[in-house]
């Protein structure tokens, strides 16, 4: 193997991992910073740039086993099952941000996507030492916790940790749907899934702090994974979070913007329709087209809260009635 001088791909040393690939162990040493406390700060960052550089192409080559991922996730949640993330340390905070951010988003119950963290939640903010090791805990939690209709994503850069393991094989006794998240193919985590998302991010610029290349890996596959999972359910119109509750100014105005693009209406026939819909955006757009609300929220029931074919169908009832309609004049005995 060429020593430190030579090529990105060539700079890596370290534990083999289960494949036999040194370069898809996220604990190995990386040769090319082994004389990382050398370095001018600039040049320091410049390496760990250059391996940052590496994880959006490593999570790319694992798009087939994501899509599939977000398939199966989709179809679980369509028919009243939930989504679980469970990991420890890094993996476990990583997740807990990733489902926090979905009900200001997306609109989504708390309940739909939950967490479960080795530990507890002490642990998102304070190590909680011994507490990925317990396997018996990772068991009990799902055990306690989720269903044969749910899903279960366990996140482990490793592969192996133990809590997180064990909770997927459990997982996936119970007949819920199970994903992994890894950084080492072949890995136990990896066999134990279904479905198993293992971008190859090797070596950490610092030996074993997978926080680094590993973590952002994480972050970019849930962040794909859970946006992915909320197109498939509908909660997003062309690229628009229509599901989004707008619950301050910044977030009011977003709205509206959302009501104004997906209506093609003006930004103050936009604000009217949104302050009527009392704030939903879907119902908005088809008050700006020229629905009522009673009319609107049936047609989105009836479309499974899909905006869409809504829109790709019949003409609102009111305009069909002679009312007024978006660039139509109102008929003599309209109002």
């Amino acid at each position: 193997m060429p020593g430190m001088s030579g090529g990105a791909d060539a700079s890596r040393e370290g534990e083999i991992d289960p494949e036999g690939d040194p370069e898809s162990d996220p604990s190995g040493r990386l040769a090319a910073t082994l004389d990382l406390d050398l370095l001018r700060t600039a040049e320091l960052l410049r390496r760990i740039h250059d391996e940052d550089a590496r994880v959006a192409v490593a999570v790319a080559a694992e798009s087939g086993a994501l899509a599939a991922a977000v398939d199966a996730v989709a179809t679980r949640l369509a028919a009243g099952g939930r989504l679980f993330y469970v990991g420890a340390g890094t993996s476990a905070r990583i997740a807990a941000l990733d489902a926090a951010e979905l009900p200001p988003t997306y609109g989504t119950e708390p309940a739909l996507v939950q967490v479960i963290v080795a530990g507890g939640e002490r642990a998102l903010l304070h190590a909680v030492e011994g507490a990925e090791d317990d396997e018996e805990a990772g068991r009990c939690e799902v055990l306690e916790r989720v269903r044969a209709g749910d899903a279960v994503v366990g996140i482990a850069a490793s592969g192996t940790t133990p809590f997180t393991v064990a909770a997927v094989e459990e997982a996936r006794e119970l007949g819920a749907l199970t994903v992994a998240v890894t950084a080492r193919p072949g890995s136990p985590l990896a066999t134990a899934a279904e479905h198993a998302i293992a971008p190859r991010t090797g070596p950490e610029v610092v030996m074993g702090s997978t926080r680094m290349k590993a973590g952002t890996a994480q972050k970019l596959v849930l962040n794909a994974l859970s946006t992915a999972v909320m197109v498939r359910l509908g909660r997003v119109h062309s690229n628009l979070m229509v599901e989004m509750p707008a619950t301050n100014a910044k977030l009011r105005a977003r709205a509206a913007r959302m009501v104004e693009l997906a209506a093609e209406v003006p930004a103050a026939a936009a604000a009217a329709a949104l302050q009527a819909a009392q704030g939903d955006v879907k119902v908005a757009v088809l008050l700006a087209r020229g629905w009522d609300a009673a009319e609107a929220k049936a047609a989105l029931d009836a479309a499974g809260g899909r905006l869409r074919p809504v829109l790709a169908g019949e003409r609102p009832p009111t305009a069909a009635r002679g009312l007024a309609g978006p660039g139509s004049a109102p008929d003599e005995g309209g109002g």
